[in-house]
C-alpha cells in the first residue's frame, strides 16, 4: 500500500478576492508562503519518501516550502494535477460568472470535472505503482483534489458547504490499482495524523 498525501496550496491574492484561477500562474502571497511553512512544519517529523507538485508557481512553490520541512529535495513537478482548467471565466469571481453564464449555461473552454479525473487520476495511480510501500506528497489546487475526492467517494466528500482550505491535506492509500480516501481536511493542528505512516 501506498499513501498518497494531496496539498493544497497556499493563499494568493486571487484566492483573497475570490477569482477563479484555473491554469492562471497566480503567485503566493505573503499568507499562502505562510500556510505553506505551517504546513510543512506539522508535516515534519513523517516518513515523506517523494514531493510531487503541479508546474502552476502556486502549487511548486508551496511544494518547495513544504519540502525543505520533511527533508525532500525540489518537488518534481507533475502537470496532470494542474488546476482545472476555467476557460473566459478565469480571473472572475463567482457573482461575475453567473452573471455571464446563468445556470447550467456552459462556459466557454471550462474543463469538466470528469475530464480532470480523466487525466489526474492515472497519474495519481501511477504514482502509487512508482512507489510501493512509500508516503508520496502531491500539491495540487482545489479544483483536482475535490474532484478526485468526488469520484473516489462516489460525491460523499466534499459534502454540502464543505471547501477544501489553502494549506490543507487530504490522504488517500493506493492499493492494487485503486485509489481510496483515507483522511480529508487535516490542517496544521493535525500533526499525528499528518505524519502517520501506518494505518
Amino acid at each position: 500500500m501506498t499513501l498518497i498525501s494531496l496539498v493544497r496550496h497556499g493563499q494568493t491574492d486571487w484566492n483573497l478576492a475570490k477569482r477563479i484561477q484555473g491554469s492562471s500562474d497566480i503567485p503566493l502571497n505573503a499568507t499562502g508562503r505562510a500556510q505553506a511553512d505551517a504546513t510543512g512544519r506539522a508535516l515534519a517529523g513523517g516518513r515523506f519518501d517523494a514531493i510531487y507538485a503541479s508546474p502552476l508557481s502556486r502549487a511548486l512553490d508551496t511544494g518547495r516550502i513544504i519540502a525543505g520541512h520533511v527533508g525532500l529535495g525540489e518537488p518534481v513537478p507533475l502537470a496532470a494535477v494542474a488546476e482545472r482548467r476555467y476557460g473566459e471565466a478565469e480571473g472572475l469571481t463567482g457573482a461575475e460568472i453567473l452573471e455571464r453564464w446563468p445556470e447550467d449555461e456552459p462556459v466557454p473552454g471550462r474543463e469538466s470535472r470528469d475530464e480532470v479525473v480523466a487525466r489526474a487520476l492515472p497519474a495519481l495511480l501511477e504514482l502509487g505503482e512508482r512507489h510501493p510501500g512509500a508516503h508520496v506528497i502531491v500539491v495540487s489546487h482545489g479544483g483536482v483534489i475535490g474532484s478526485i475526492a468526488r469520484h473516489v467517494t462516489g460525491h460523499a466528500r466534499p459534502g454540502p458547504g464543505e471547501v477544501i482550505p489553502n494549506g490543507s491535506v487530504h490522504r488517500f492509500r493506493y492499493r492494487d490499482g485503486a485509489l481510496a480516501l483515507d483522511r480529508f481536511n487535516l490542517g496544521p493542528e493535525d500533526h499525528d495524523l499528518l505524519t502517520a505512516s501506518v494505518l
